[in-house]
């Protein structure tokens, strides 16, 4: 399914634009959040920055039932070290 929102807005003397907060919630935009923009076909794109740990942390979470988290560090270190023996 795709979502599609539009607004119109007036970019002020600064270069700012406010961006609406239908949009800001939707993708989970908050104070600090970083921003990307993106030049494609004369359009400007514009999405939340996810940080790669965050993200490796919020695709690996294991399920809130089990009541812990996957120990990523651990499994990069096994994994690091089972490579490493084979040379």
């Amino acid at each position: 399914m795709v979502y599609i929102m539009k607004f119109v807005r007036i970019v002020g003397e600064r270069g700012q634009v406010v961006i609406p907060k239908d949009i800001r919630e939707y993708l989970n935009i908050k104070p600090g959040s970083e921003i990307i923009f993106e030049v494609r076909n004369g359009e400007i794109v514009l999405k939340p920055r996810i940080q790669g740990k965050k993200f490796i942390e919020e695709y690996f979470k294991v399920p809130k039932k089990l009541d812990k988290w996957v120990d990523l560090k651990s499994i990069i270190e096994g994994e690091l070290n089972e490579r490493i023996s084979l040379y």
